[in-house]
């Protein structure tokens, strides 16, 4: 058998030792451990489908009311503005109106411009109007129903000192009996009542004055002047006969209208 030399001896030595210039070999990774670099496995977040579906609902619902808004506020409609004042009664003239433009999509009734022929031929003003009013359904009525149930027109002939200055049509007025008429009914009539009201009570309170026309209009030239007003029917007898007597003196009060 050969006898191995010193260099042949060294070099099996290395070999056996781990060879390869003296470096040590890497273990290969297990196939159930993680590889270098991996990441450590996470857990799945938990899903709310009814929460996003929700969140979803909201943005359309509001993005539908804000589109609602938008059409509405860009959708008019041409109606009635008064531009003169008009007495409760009067009928509305075409130079009294003029076409305005306003927001459609409420519960308002307005009276459409298109209506326009109808309101100067069928109806009357059923409240006193005034300038700048948009004409709605409540402010007027059939001229066949000019007057509600209850009330009359009512012509009061007056002179100068029955009535004060800067009567105008829509007005609510109080007729009083005056002169030697109104103390006979004073002296026969209740005398509780009298004391409460502190003398003479009117004959109405509560006259709303329709039309006014002085004796240069109808040519009486005798200083008088005829006052429409509309009263209850009950209380007509009573003015007809203290105008008819000149017994009678209108006092101007806050509108009731």
């Amino acid at each position: 058998m050969r006898r191995l030399g010193g260099s042949e001896v060294k070099t099996r030595e290395r070999s056996s030792a781990g060879g390869g210039g003296g470096r040590q070999s890497v273990p290969a990774p297990t196939l159930n451990g993680p590889g270098v670099g991996s990441r450590l496995p996470v857990a799945p977040r938990e899903r709310k489908p009814a929460l996003a579906a929700l969140a979803v609902l909201l943005i359309l619902v509001g993005a539908l009311g804000a589109t609602v808004m938008v059409l509405r506020a860009g959708n008019k409609v041409s109606v009635v503005e008064v531009t003169q004042a008009v007495s409760v009664g009067d009928p509305i003239p075409q130079s009294a109106i003029t076409e305005v433009m306003v927001a459609d999509g409420t519960d308002v009734h307005y009276i459409r411009w298109s209506q326009r022929d109808d309101l100067l031929t069928r109806f009357r003003a059923s409240t006193n109007i005034t300038s700048g009013s948009v004409l709605v359904e409540s402010m007027i009525t059939n001229k066949s129903d000019l007057l509600p149930a209850g009330k009359a027109l009512v012509g009061l002939s007056l002179k100068e000192g029955q009535f004060p200055s800067g009567l105008s049509n829509g007005l609510t007025v109080a007729a009083y009996l005056v002169g030697d008429n109104a103390k006979t009914s004073s002296d026969s009539g209740d005398s509780a009542g009298s004391s409460a009201s502190g003398g003479n009570p009117p004959i109405s309170d509560d006259l709303i004055i329709k039309k006014i026309e002085s004796s240069g209009q109808n040519g009486l030239g005798d200083g008088t002047t005829t006052i429409t007003v509309i009263a209850d029917a009950a209380d007509a007898g009573a003015l007809t006969a203290a105008s008819a007597s000149g017994d009678v003196s209108l006092v101007l009060l806050p509108s009731k209208h």
